[in-house]
């Protein structure tokens, strides 16, 4: 019963928050006044804890621009909780785009869509990712390519870092910053989150959204780390492929870490 009375507020907040920041963040998107960040914020931070999550952040995002978060991917609500976290804007898969609701909050998020099994558009899509490094934006890049069960990392895909190759050579800057990011989900309503209950939280593979944002929301309280590593720094000489490699090992020992630590109880 209070799970459902859960789902009910949840989805009655939103829906009223949402139609009374559309028209402002749609103008801010369009215009470019303010790009829609302030907003944006606040409707994922209170969109978290309706939720009930309770983020705990560790470290902090580098101050260095141009700048990319690589992290890894657990789930829809990774969005939601980074976009809480920090103003970032994210590099997500085409067919969101198309996506009933969440396809348009997408949008109004400044995402970059792209296809990522289709290679000869490869360089066009970093191209994309690398004019909006330029502009300043904090782009967040999902490097396994797809969601995993969070308990464990799957390989990082080396194509859009090509973006930081675009930028240098551009010749606008010198070096670009690559930023390792970890999302470990470690607990569920105060008791620690083993590898059986991560599902929970985890939507891998075929399953539908609404089903699995309705179990989410029954739960009541989760709690996330997000740990902002030390970053990179990508020049002239640095390899896109070992940077990905570097990348990959710090996310997996942040990711790791929390896991085995969880965050005592609040």
């Amino acid at each position: 019963m209070i799970g459902r009375a859960r789902v009910v507020v949840a989805v009655m907040v939103v829906a009223l928050m949402t139609a009374l920041f559309a028209l402002p963040q749609l103008i801010c998107v369009h215009t470019g006044w303010c790009r829609g960040r302030p907003l944006l914020r606040l409707w994922h931070t209170v969109a978290a804890k309706l939720l009930g999550f309770r983020i705990h952040v560790r470290g902090k995002i580098v101050p260095g621009r141009p700048l990319m978060l690589v992290s890894n991917h657990v789930s829809w609500s990774d969005i939601v909780v980074l976009a809480a976290t920090a103003d970032v804007s994210f590099v997500a898969k085409a067919e969101m785009a198309n996506w009933p609701i969440f396809g348009w909050f997408s949008k109004m998020q400044r995402s970059v869509h792209i296809e990522r099994d289709v290679k000869r558009k490869s360089g066009e899509q970093a191209n994309e990712i690398a004019e909006r490094l330029d502009a300043g934006d904090v782009m967040v890049l999902f490097a396994e390519g797809t969601t995993g069960n969070g308990n464990m990392l799957l390989p990082f895909k080396t194509t859009l870092f090509g973006a930081a190759s675009m930028m240098l050579k551009a010749g606008a800057h010198e070096t670009v910053w690559i930023q390792p990011v970890a999302l470990a989900y470690t607990r569920v309503q105060g008791l620690p989150m083993g590898r059986q209950h991560r599902p929970v939280v985890a939507w891998v593979g075929d399953q539908d959204l609404i089903p699995h944002l309705i179990g989410v929301l029954k739960e009541g309280a989760i709690d996330v780390e997000v740990h902002f590593g030390e970053p990179i720094p990508f020049d002239a000489k640095s390899s896109r492929k070992d940077v990905a490699k570097l990348i990959e090992a710090r996310v997996g020992a942040m990711m790791h870490g929390a896991l085995s630590k969880p965050e005592p109880r609040m």
